[in-house]
This record gives structure tokens, C-alpha cells and sequence, in this order.
């Protein structure tokens, strides 16, 4: 069982506007734009999302936080069931639209929460750890009287649904990672670097960085499906708060670097699919290794299959030419198998 340090109090759950995925407004260009000028709050107040968004408050470390969220009825068919989507650090939870679709048809429940630190969520000044998201998640469902549920996490949701199966194993009724990074321990091959060291990268971000770095996760969308990726990157920098931004980033990449879970698998009772592009090379903070260490860092889907191994029972799909983030570029292939999953 891992140690849960920090005490989470809930205190109330506040219902926002609902958004709409129509609300983004007009089509984004064939030619993308080479800057924005219209000012995003940190919170992405306005941002849509594809379903009514909430909050869950609570006290972190003494600071009243609010953690946003949505809470999708299924649309046919009840099955008694949640499942719960936690997103990659660089992701808003709209990238979970079309799953949110599959499971509701299906007849699941679905929660779609931002962590705090993340999107919508409040970006307190705190210690971030895997410790303080697994216990904040697990306050959220028991506001919402879910005492387990399926969980699917993708990238450094993955890490995080690792942290919530083992130390909240009656908590997790099934485990989906989707890409998740975390499989290997990135200390043994990328030096540490400072919070200021990773402050600086983030406010170097210009808009043809950040697509060239989003890019990456996607070797099979044109590039008008990554744009709102880079858009709502870029319209936040234009903030007043953007310091602040910053520094939750910097932090929360402190705690994939500092909280490895590879050891943690086999400590996973649920039974678990892990679903990985074979074309994915994303590994968080690899441009600080160096070329030599870099070559030797495995990618997801070479450490894949030794991390399966590690969970009884666990099967492992790769979605061939994906990278990333399969449920975009193969929804169909995705769908179909973590339905299956979740009827078998």
C-alpha cells in the first residue's frame, strides 16, 4: 500500500455553464496561423468542453483548490458502471470527446476529470506528487457515491491510474493504460534539472515550438486536428496568470521525473489492458539526456511488453502506425477494443 501524505477535505461541488464542442468558434484555416492574440484565462474559462463542466473543492495543503470535472450519464442502457478518463499532462479533457461518446452509447457512467494543476482545475503552489492527484480523484468519486469504477489513463494519467490501482486497489474495478509514460525510470537516463531549468522551457514556448512539440504525438492527424492543442497553449501565455501556469508545469514535471511507478506493477490486482502505438516516441523531459543516454531510453512500445509481463493476467494491444494518443488517431481500433475489454 503507498502512503497517502497529504489530507484532502471536501467541501462542495459547483456546477458551471455547460459547454458545447460547437462554442471553439470558427473553422481553424487551412493555413494555421503563426500567432494569437486573444487572452485565455489559466483555468481555460471558456474553453469547451464536451459536456457540462463541475467543480469538487477542497482544501490542499491549506489552500482551497477546485477540481473541474464531468459527469456524462449513459446515454442507453445502464450498466451500473463507471469509467474514468484521466487525461495526459499536455492534453485538455475535450481530447476525450469521442471516447466519452463510445462508452455513455455502451451504457457507462463516464468522469472526466481535470487534475489539479491541469486545464480547468486550480494550480495551487504545492509539492506535486501522484499522492496528492490519486487521493483527490478518489474525494471526487465518493462526493459522486462511486466506490469503484474502471479507469482509463492515458500518458501521465497512466502513471497516475498506476498510483490509484495500488493504492486504492478496491477502488479500481479494471485498468486501462493508454500510452503510458512511466515505464521505465526516466532518472537512470535524463540528469536532473531545476524548476527554474524547466520554467525557463516553458516560457520560451512560441507558437511554432509548441506545434513542432505537439507534432510529435501525432505521426497520423494533419495538422488542423493538433491546432487547438497549440491554440489553447498559446492564447494561455497571453495571460496575466501565465507565471503561474508555468510553474504548475514545471512542477508536475518534477513529479513524473521524481515518482517513478514502473516498480508499482506488479502490485496491480485489477485486471488491465494496456493499449500502446507502435509509433510512439514520446518520453517527458528526453531533450535533456544526452544523445548517447537518449538512443538507450527505450520507447513505449519497446518497454511495453515487460511491463505487462509484471501485471498478472494483463494483455497488451499495439495499434499499429499510431502514436501517442490512439484513441485520436485509431478511434475506431480503440473503441472496439476497450469495449471489448470492458464487456469480457
Amino acid at each position: 500500500m503507498i502512503a497517502r501524505r497529504h489530507v484532502l477535505l471536501p467541501l462542495a461541488a459547483l456546477a458551471t455553464v455547460p459547454l458545447s464542442a460547437a462554442a471553439r468558434g470558427s473553422k481553424i484555416p487551412d493555413v494555421l496561423p503563426d500567432r494569437y492574440d486573444d487572452p485565455l484565462g489559466i483555468g481555460l474559462e471558456g474553453w469547451p468542453y464536451p459536456a457540462p463542466v463541475h467543480f469538487f473543492t477542497y482544501v490542499i495543503d491549506g489552500q482551497s483548490a477546485r477540481m473541474a470535472y464531468m459527469d456524462i450519464p449513459p446515454a442507453k442502457g445502464a450498466r451500473n458502471l463507471a469509467v474514468v478518463l484521466l487525461h495526459g499532462k499536455n492534453f485538455d479533457s475535450s481530447y476525450w470527446e469521442g471516447p466519452i461518446k463510445d462508452l455513455t452509447g455502451a451504457g457507462y457512467r463516464v468522469i472526466v476529470p481535470d487534475q489539479i494543476g491541469f486545464n480547468k482545475s486550480s494550480k495551487p503552489s504545492v509539492a506535486y506528487s501522484f499522492d496528492i492527484l490519486a487521493e483527490a480523484t478518489i474525494n471526487l468519486l465518493g462526493s459522486l457515491q462511486i466506490r469503484d469504477a474502471v479507469f482509463i489513463g492515458h500518458s501521465t494519467g497512466g502513471m497516475l491510474a498506476v498510483r490509484i490501482a495500488t493504492a486504492y486497489p478496491g477502488s479500481v474495478a479494471k485498468l486501462v493504460l493508454e500510452d503510458p509514460i512511466g515505464l521505465v525510470d526516466y532518472r537512470r537516463f535524463i540528469p536532473p534539472q531545476s524548476t527554474e531549468t524547466l520554467l525557463a522551457s516553458e516560457r520560451r514556448q512560441t507558437v511554432a515550438s509548441y506545434r513542432t512539440f505537439i507534432k510529435r504525438f501525432f505521426p497520423l492527424l494533419p495538422a488542423t486536428a493538433m491546432e487547438p492543442f497549440v491554440e489553447w497553449r498559446l492564447r494561455v501565455a497571453l495571460s496575466s496568470e501565465y507565471e503561474r501556469f508555468c510553474a504548475a508545469a514545471a512542477l508536475t514535471y518534477q513529479m513524473i521525473y521524481r515518482e517513478p511507478v514502473r516498480d508499482e506493477y506488479k502490485d496491480i490486482k485489477a485486471k488491465t489492458l494496456m493499449i500502446v502505438g507502435s509509433a510512439d516516441e514520446s518520453a517527458p523531459l528526453k531533450a535533456y539526456a544526452t544523445p548517447e543516454m537518449a538512443a538507450k531510453l527505450p520507447s513505449i512500445p519497446q518497454a511495453a511488453p515487460e511491463a505487462v509481463k509484471d501485471i498478472p493476467g494483463a494483455r497488451l494491444v499495439v495499434v499499429d502506425k499510431a502514436g501517442h494518443v490512439p484513441h485520436l488517431e485509431m478511434p475506431d481500433h480503440f473503441r472496439e477494443t476497450v469495449l471489448g475489454f470492458l464487456a469480457d
